[in-house]
């Protein structure tokens, strides 16, 4: 496939995005396999312990060696993606999660070993995903619209992701049977995902990719160990509505469930309407600025929360719960500008034949931060809202700050 430069241009007309996107075709891939991943990725743990009697702990070591794996497979993602393959790789991410549900439905029950497997392809398959997808939008879009591109890309994934989890949880009244289904049809749906995605066919000529030096070797892949190391705390943003506030809510300020769920609805809402429009609205500043905002942005929330969780520690008049609520908005506006920067600063500084590379680099980065950042918030939590809130304020605001100074190929 031929790639070709574009115009700079601060708006996108909405078909103009789905072709940067990837087209119409792989847009509709995008929502059925992120509609996939959020019926079955939750329920999990529920299918091993419910449908598959196996016990709790056991569950948990499977699905979390699933996800430690996966990322380890994450280099030769990249090395896939440096040959030249993009919808290939996307369509391959999504296979291999069909795999995993097959094994899944074919797991007999009280046997821990075939469903460690089925974690192990699912895990393969979501840690290869969000590469596999910048490098294909990165190959098909460029500039401002490729960012664009990517966020529009996350926006629909959370709403698929959002509609999938309503379903799934609409299933669980059926119980065993229900749940079963629900995995068959998490199944068909990556594999219809997989078959659009691939019919894409994007590629790019390895010669495209590669950069030879003069003593005959591949470059390596961009140095940005401060990015990298500062991307593992900015994703702790991403489990602060699903972990840190239904913690602080239900056992620090004894306030009803319902506030908990509404924050993680309101999250997602605003994510997937403002993504894009905040996006475009960021591309007057650089890309790193940008992702420096986002640092202060969070950093700011996360005072918020400790300024609001500390003084209303034991609140009889019910007020701590409802600002709670207000201070998770500004938080999720620095998820969104995160979101809409990070990929695509990592994306504008990577050379082209280290594309795939640097990618997985960056990932293997995101992946570490989800995987120990409930560790590390359900360890902070109980020593009180300076130890949790307090800590993720300063180490958020010394990433930023390394984002901002950092001196690597350009400033993007």
């Amino acid at each position: 496939m031929a790639v070709t430069s574009t115009t700079h241009t601060s708006k996108v007309r909405p078909r103009a995005l789905v072709r940067a996107s990837g087209g119409p075709r792989y847009a509709v891939a995008l929502a059925v396999d992120a509609l996939g991943t959020g019926l079955l990725r939750p329920f999990l743990l529920l299918y091993g312990v419910s449908v598959l009697s196996l016990s709790a702990p056991a569950t948990g070591i499977a699905m979390t060696a699933g996800i430690v794996i996966g990322l380890l497979c994450m280099p030769a993602v990249g090395r896939w993606l440096d040959r030249g393959a993009r919808s290939t790789v996307v369509a391959a991410s999504m296979l291999i999660r069909v795999a995993g549900v097959a094994v899944l439905l074919a797991t007999p029950p009280g046997h821990i070993w075939p469903f460690a497997a089925a974690a192990l392809f699912l895990g393969i398959g979501n840690q290869a995903w969000p590469a596999a997808h910048a490098a294909l939008v990165a190959t098909i879009a460029h500039g401002r619209e490729r960012d664009t591109a990517l966020a529009a890309g996350r926006a629909l994934r959370n709403a698929g992701l959002g509609v999938g989890a309503l379903l799934a949880m609409a299933c669980l009244a059926g119980g065993t049977s229900a749940l079963q289904t629900l995995a068959g049809a998490t199944g068909l749906a990556y594999l219809v995902a997989a078959g659009l995605a691939w019919s894409v066919r994007v590629r790019v000529e390895p010669a495209a990719t590669l950069s030879v030096t003069s003593a005959g070797h591949d470059e390596p892949a961009p140095r940005m160990r401060a990015l990298l190391a500062a991307n593992v705390v900015y994703v702790f943003c991403l489990n602060v509505p699903e972990i840190a506030l239904p913690l602080v809510l239900l056992t620090q300020l004894d306030a009803s469930p319902v506030w908990s769920a509404a924050i993680f609805v309101a999250n997602t809402v605003l994510v997937v309407t403002f993504q894009v429009p905040v996006t475009i609205l960021m591309s007057r500043y650089s890309r790193r600025t940008a992702l420096t905002i986002a640092g202060v942005v969070l950093t700011a929330s996360y005072a918020g929360f400790l300024a609001v969780t500390s003084l209303g520690h034991g609140d009889a008049n019910g007020w701590a719960a409802p600002a709670v609520a207000a201070v998770s908005v500004a938080c999720t506006l620095g998820e969104i500008i995160y979101a809409g920067s990070a990929t695509a600063l990592v994306t504008a500084l990577a050379p082209a034949h280290a594309l795939g590379r640097t990618l997985a680099r960056f990932e293997l980065s995101t992946g570490f931060g989800l995987a120990v950042s409930p560790a590390a918030i359900t360890a902070l939590a109980p020593h009180g809202p300076t130890a949790l809130w307090g800590t993720l304020a300063v180490a958020t605001l010394l990433s930023a700050s390394a984002v901002a100074t950092e001196n690597d190929r350009m400033p993007a």
